[in-house]
């Protein structure tokens, strides 16, 4: 019989490539991560790794036993927290992937106020690329995602989140500071800080500026950056000027490193969604999250994130 702390041994040194760093992973000893390697090549009658003087790399067998060995692992891990929901009181583990930069700022606080209220569930987030959130829910590597477009599709559930506002930022000594609001036009004349191409903030400004006959192609594409903090401390550099979430910008914007100007006839505000893969068997702390979102109680929250003030205020709360 195939033993699962073996499967388990096995799919660290798999994805790892790397027996000590197996055993640092599980609390075991090298030796112990050997012989447990050992033993499942024994049993299964295959070699999971070829030996290459102190290196490993799996053999065509062992690619083909991961994906296995991590079914195994993830039905291993739903039915200890099934057994777990049916106990007193709510247990397990809640993973949440989230995808955009003004979830990041909104998810930490709710997730916070959920583990106070639920202190036996161990909440995690995970931080991905738009296009992982639906493959770690679809993979049962995440129990809810957070993204910023809409999910076609019977097999994932969402609803809305909040509103999230998109702004553009400029440094704090540029001419657009003293005006009341901007043209559209005038952003052609302009070093314009990008955020990456499958960012959801740039389909929206490049959606909303099409309106106004303004293209990618038009503007002075200065640079691109994937991460909307790093894209603040640029604006505020004095390096150009950007659209970021409000969200982003909160704080440089309170302490006058970078301002906020309005664009006419351009509203940028998108909204965002939590998402869930449609289980036949119910997560109960992925249930409850879900409901919790919404509940009364994160109702200040939620209105805050919604304006764009979460930074303002939250340590106020």
């Amino acid at each position: 019989m195939v033993d699962l702390l073996r499967i388990e041994t096995f799919l660290h040194a798999a994805e790892n490539l790397n027996f000590s760093e197996a055993a640092r992973i599980l609390h075991l000893s090298q030796p112990t991560v050997s012989h447990h390697i050992k033993t499942l090549e024994k049993d299964l009658g295959v070699e999971l790794f070829e030996r290459q003087g102190g290196a490993i790399k799996l053999s065509d067998a062992g690619k083909l036993m991961v994906p296995w060995a991590r079914r195994v692992m993830r039905d291993l891990i739903e039915m200890q927290e099934m057994m777990e929901s049916l106990k007193e009181g709510m247990a397990g583990n809640l993973q949440i992937a989230c995808s955009t930069t003004a979830g990041k700022y909104v998810l930490p606080h709710l997730a916070a106020r959920f583990s106070i209220r639920h202190p036996n569930v161990h909440t995690k987030l995970l931080r991905c690329t738009p296009a992982s959130v639906v493959m770690n829910l679809i993979e049962g590597d995440a129990n809810l995602g957070v993204v910023s477009y809409e999910i076609p599709g019977k097999e994932i559930e969402l609803q809305e989140f909040f509103q999230d506002w998109i702004t553009v930022i400029v440094p704090k000594n540029h001419p657009f500071v003293s005006r009341e609001n901007i043209m559209p036009e005038e952003l052609l004349n302009e070093s314009i800080i990008m955020r990456e191409e499958t960012s959801g903030t740039r389909k929206i400004v490049l959606s909303e500026l099409a309106k106004h006959d303004i293209s990618l192609d038009d503007l002075d594409n200065f640079m691109e950056v994937g991460n909307a903090e790093a894209i603040v401390r640029t604006v505020a550099a004095g390096y150009g000027i950007s659209f970021v979430s409000k969200l982003a910008a909160a704080c440089a914007i309170e302490r006058g490193n970078v301002i906020a100007v309005p664009v006419e006839g351009i509203s940028l505000v998108r909204t965002i969604y939590m998402v869930r893969k449609r289980l036949k068997v119910s997560h109960r702390p992925a249930d409850a999250f879900w409901g919790f979102v919404h509940d009364p109680s994160n109702k200040d929250l939620i209105e805050l994130a919604s304006r764009g003030d979460l930074n303002y205020t939250i340590r106020d709360m």
